[in-house]
């Protein structure tokens, strides 16, 4: 437990810095292009680069390219240092060529993703963004296989932190848009404003990649390209990948299908389209990118090193030690984005080119995804017991279940919503499908390692959930009283609620939890105090 909370504090600093300078990076754009025609037409291009590497890359790196790492670091004459290279030889040319064609494709790409038509200027401004953003996509892959690299020699500071940089750089080129830019309307913005936006943001995954390729040299990797793929096991590596690629494709349908509808639902109900959807999953998704990634990224390693050695009674204790370290901190933070949703946007997302009114629907969104933050988590942390075994057959087809169940509820929440509801239906329908495919996928999980402790992990969930139920009844009264008193958010009543409903609501929590000797939270509470001590 200390050792994995030694690793998982290390990368959850880096991510907790790197997330908030996300929200300063989010806040710039929403003010600077706002949650309308331009911002859907920057969030739809921005979303392609990531589609493409999530089918190509992202999706097989932790399941199959780090368990690959590690085998050839423990059995290879060299410690796997030819192998690491040949990856990183084979990731650099193969995802510049792949950056070369996405700019070609770019129109068609775009309209994949959306339903605007080919001759409107918000699709012009798409593919124009499209085509100075997607040369990333060979940046972003080779620091992805650097960051892995690192990873499995248990260097997790830089991988963590290097993100803060893209952030920076990234920060600074929107407000210098925000200074000499056209603002937020689309049909005034020039190819100038356009290029500064596009090749800005591509500048700050330039930043990022070579962050970690110095951290790569400094942990004594040198690169030297091989081009004898022969023995890069592609064969194996596709052998053990096609079925994480299926798993991506498959949830990238599902990605499309959402682009498709909160798009169409933008075109009738101005600023409740692409941006609140992305804005609203961005800060969704922080919570699991500080602690669940974090401990997941500790995690998978060790898994994968004692299913190879056989020792499946280790593969249980690091699940439910993880299980339960995750569920330690993301279960207040749950409920607290279902009551506080609303007070967290509107400081961040409620100036410039952004109302007030703009900030809080995507507020409301950000509510309803409460709802799917334990069963992401839960599904993720899963889907990586299957990943340690080298099994990547079983999670296409729990992710097949999900993204088909997430797209009928979705096709239902458009044809019965309202338009201005239709983008919080989305995030709802993602909830539900989430909870269902963490059913399924602990059953099939719970058969492959003959048990998860389901009742020990079950049981210590309950207790954190009543640990958490003060801070809930203390966010709602101080929503509750904030509102009735000032008849409505600002920014003022807004970090009010966020201080006492939020802040103090989590010492709360802390306070409550440590009584009832929770020791997931006994052993955060010990290890910050030994910090402050020291």
């Amino acid at each position: 437990m200390s050792r994995m909370l030694r690793a998982g504090a290390i990368m959850a600093a880096g991510t907790m810095v790197s997330r908030v300078t996300g929200f300063v990076r989010t806040m710039v754009l929403a003010y600077a292009i706002g949650t309308k025609a331009l911002g859907d037409a920057y969030n739809a291009a921005y979303a392609i680069p990531y589609s493409i590497l999530d089918l190509l890359l992202l999706g097989v790196l932790s399941s199959v390219i780090v368990p690959m790492i590690v085998r050839a670091q423990q059995h290879d004459a060299d410690g796997g240092r030819a192998y690491e290279q040949r990856l990183l030889t084979l990731a650099t040319v193969a995802l510049a060529a792949v950056a070369a064609l996405a700019v070609l494709a770019a129109p068609l790409l775009i309209d994949l993703y959306t339903v605007w038509d080919p001759g409107s200027r918000e699709f012009e401004v798409a593919v124009m963004l499209a085509r100075f953003i997607l040369p990333q996509l060979a940046f972003f892959g080779v620091g992805a296989v650097a960051g892995a690299i690192l990873n499995t020699r248990d260097r997790f500071g830089a991988p963590m932190w290097a993100p803060v940089v893209n952030n920076l750089v990234v920060i600074c080129v929107f407000a210098l848009y925000a200074a000499v830019g056209s603002g937020d309307d689309v049909a005034a913005v020039t190819n100038a404003d356009l290029a500064l936006l596009g090749l800005g943001t591509t500048a700050g995954i330039v930043a990022q990649a070579s962050v970690l390729i110095v951290a790569l040299r400094r942990a004594g990797f040198q690169f030297v390209p091989r081009f004898d793929l022969r023995n890069a096991r592609l064969g194996e590596m596709a052998k053990a990948g096609v079925w994480t690629i299926g798993y991506v494709v498959v949830t990238q349908a599902g990605f499309m299908l959402t682009t498709n509808l909160a798009s169409a639902a933008g075109d009738v109900v101005e600023g409740h389209g692409i941006s609140p959807y992305t804005l609203a999953f961005q800060l969704f998704q922080l919570p699991y990118g500080v602690i669940g990634v974090s401990v997941i990224t500790a995690m998978l390693p060790r898994m994968s090193r004692a299913v190879a050695d056989g020792r499946f009674d280790d593969v249980r204790a690091e699940f439910g030690s993880s299980v339960r370290l995750v569920c330690a901190l993301m279960v207040p933070v749950s409920l607290l984005l279902m009551v506080v949703g609303p007070a967290i946007t509107v400081p961040i997302y409620g100036h410039g080119a952004n109302s007030v009114a703009d900030a809080v629907y995507i507020g409301n969104v950000l509510q309803v995804y409460g709802l799917a933050l334990m069963p992401f988590a839960i599904f993720q942390l899963l889907l990586r017991v299957f990943y340690s075994f080298g099994d990547t057959r079983t999670p296409v087809f729990i992710g097949a279940g999900t993204t088909a169940t997430n797209a009928l509820l979705m096709v239902i929440a458009h044809l019965v919503l309202p338009p201005r509801y239709a983008v919080m239906g989305l995030a709802l329908a993602y909830a539900v499908a989430y909870a269902l495919g963490a059913v399924l996928a602990w059953w099939l999980a719970a058969r492959r390692v003959r048990g998860l402790d389901g009742w020990a992990i079950g049981m210590a969930m309950t207790r954190m959930y009543l640990a958490a139920l003060p801070t809930a009844v203390l966010a709602l009264a101080t929503v509750w009283v904030i509102t009735t008193a000032f008849g409505g958010l600002d920014f003022l009543n807004s970090v009010i609620v966020l201080a006492v409903g939020g802040g103090l609501g989590l010492l709360l929590y802390l306070g409550v939890a440590h009584r009832m000797r929770i020791p997931e939270v006994n052993s955060i509470v010990g290890m910050v105090a030994r910090r402050v001590g020291r």
